[in-house]
């Protein structure tokens, strides 16, 4: 258990899933992964990187599947200050079965978890003292829309605690969704079975509830 201990996000290892086969995004990207679709110019994983840079974070490690080599080669085993790991698939493994692959990479003992398809400007340094405050087992960065019948509605007590993950399409008006960042202690992922396909969000968050799962309302 790390309940109590400090949170240094400098010593915090990142792990991006990006993985993903990108069908949605198959016109605007072609046949390449959806973290490489470009955006500005520049892959959409560069500006992702450059924003954990400038947190002081120093160790990544790719969670990588469909067109793997082609985001190693695009991004190659640093970028600036960063340092990149690889952990690929051989067969889909979904979000969570592909973190627990990357178990090997995993350097610290909260680990900090994005979606390398989506971005949300949470303030880690916050978002690290909240999950460190709450002494839980796994926090999620929340994005609050005015419609959350296409995401999921995330349900919190009052302590920000999520008593529930509703499914999408289930309740109509704004709300609070998973905004795809989160903290997880090491312990949670040491768990999962290896090799074993599963999802984060479908299987394993609602799953660990009982053990402290909590929602960091971002602004």
């Amino acid at each position: 258990m790390l309940v109590g201990s400090t949170f240094k996000l400098s010593e915090t290892t990142v792990a991006i899933l990006a993985g993903g086969l990108g069908t949605r995004l198959r016109a605007a990207v072609g046949d390449h992964p959806k973290v490489l679709a470009k955006v500005n110019g520049r892959p959409f994983l560069a500006w992702l990187l450059e924003y954990l840079e400038g947190f002081g974070l120093k160790q990544v490690v790719l969670c990588t599947g469909y067109k793997a080599e082609e985001v190693e080669s695009t991004v190659g085993r640093s970028f600036s200050g960063l340092s990149i790991l690889h952990s690929r698939e051989s067969s889909p493994l979904g979000t969570g079965g592909a973190l627990r692959q990357a178990l090997p990479f995993l350097r610290s003992g909260r680990i900090l978890v994005l979606n390398g398809d989506s971005f949300c400007d949470v303030d880690l340094e916050a978002f690290g003292a909240f999950h460190t405050a709450r002494c839980g087992r796994a926090s999620l960065a929340l994005a609050q829309v005015e419609d959350a019948r296409r995401y999921g509605r995330v349900q919190l007590n009052d302590e920000d605690q999520i008593t529930e993950f509703s499914e999408k399409g289930s309740a109509i008006g704004p709300g609070w969704i998973n905004a795809g960042v989160y903290l997880f202690d090491l312990p949670l992922i040491e768990a999962l079975p290896a090799n074993t396909a599963l999802s984060l969000e479908r299987e394993l968050l609602p799953l660990w509830i009982p053990q402290g799962v909590h929602g960091f309302k971002t602004t």
